[in-house]
């Protein structure tokens, strides 16, 4: 605020000098100094006596009725002043009256560029005020659609897992009971993570283990999987529950319809620019339906939502069989 006044000020200064100047070239008055005197004292008047009025009232109308007063009442105690100053007469000298006459025609126009500017200036406020509203909705928008699609994942995979849990009960309790206990691992991780504001690529790595050591009950021996990832991409933000459908897609159209199972394996890399995550398997390979399956669709709907066009999911078939998907993710 007091910067303000300052620079204000300042400008006010150098209009008044300028205009002292421009008197003295036309000839007018008993020569430069006389001019600057007058022409500050007038000007800083104006400026001190009507900038308050404007700062201090708020309301408009009252406003505009006061500056109606204090505006020629300002030039008048400026023309006042410099006389006294400069020992050039009073009232009675003509002289004093063209000071006046001057200092409405200049107080006029300073007055109106000064007003010009600060509605200028309260138009660019409430362009960007506008501009950030605007954004910070988009954000919720945002927020809200990445959460209804996390959304979406998650209880896909409690049923399914709490169906599994149910068949094992009568048939084999220890396994129900392991099962259960894995569960309870993957859903405390879950629920540390739902009340942090960032997660790491290492915070879905571990998810991930519990997630594959929960299939691993059901699958046995069928089910394989390597994590390879160095520790400099383990700390690098990632959106949560982003890697589960491509396990999830990768076990269930893979792993799953392949006799004697396979193996999954996860890699990140990293460069300046970009991280990668591949997960690959050893299983079927596409069947038609495993490259446009709903968790495809949602990843790629929040990788849209999240990065726009730098976030990239690639699918192709692995030379010896199965199937990869790569993640790339700016940095």
């Amino acid at each position: 605020m007091s910067k303000n006044i300052l620079i204000s000020t300042l400008i006010n200064i150098l209009f008044n000098t300028t205009i002292a100047g421009l008197l003295t070239m036309i000839k007018f008055g008993d020569g430069f100094w006389i001019n600057l005197v007058f022409s500050q004292c007038i000007g800083l008047s104006i400026y001190a006596i009507n900038a308050s009025v404007v700062c201090r009232v708020s309301d408009k109308r009252r406003r505009v009725l006061m500056l109606a007063f204090t505006f020629p009442g300002s030039i008048m105690l400026g023309v006042s002043l410099a006389a006294w100053i400069t020992n050039a007469g009073d009232w009675s000298n003509p002289q004093s009256r063209v000071a006046v006459v001057i200092g409405l025609f200049f107080g006029g126009i300073g007055s109106i560029t000064y007003f010009l500017s600060r509605r200028i200036e309260q138009l660019d406020t409430e362009v960007k005020q506008r501009r950030l509203n605007e954004m910070e909705s988009e954000r919720r928008q945002m927020e809200a659609q990445l959460k209804m699609l996390q959304a979406q994942i998650e209880p896909h995979f409690l049923f399914n897992t709490l169906a599994n849990v149910g068949s094992l009960i009568d048939s084999d309790p220890v396994l129900a009971k392991k099962l259960l206990e894995r569960l309870n691992d993957w859903l405390r991780i879950a629920l540390v993570r739902a009340r942090r504001d960032h997660a790491t690529l290492g915070d879905e790595l571990e998810m991930l283990e519990n997630y594959l050591q929960i299939l691993k009950i059901r699958f046995g021996e069928r089910l394989r999987w390597t994590i390879d990832a160095p520790e400099d991409a383990r700390l690098c933000l990632f959106p949560p529950m982003l890697l589960q459908p491509l396990v999830e897609n990768a076990v269930r159209h893979g792993i799953e319809p392949k006799i004697g199972g396979g193996q999954i394996v996860l890699r990140a890399s990293l460069d300046n620019v970009t991280l990668r995550i591949e997960v690959s398997d050893s299983g079927a390979g596409f069947d038609g339906k495993s490259a446009t399956g709903a968790g495809l669709v949602n990843v790629r709907a929040r990788l849209a939502a999240l990065f726009g066009d730098s976030g990239k999911l690639v699918l192709q078939n692995n030379p010896h069989g199965g199937v990869s998907a790569r993640l790339e993710l700016p940095r």
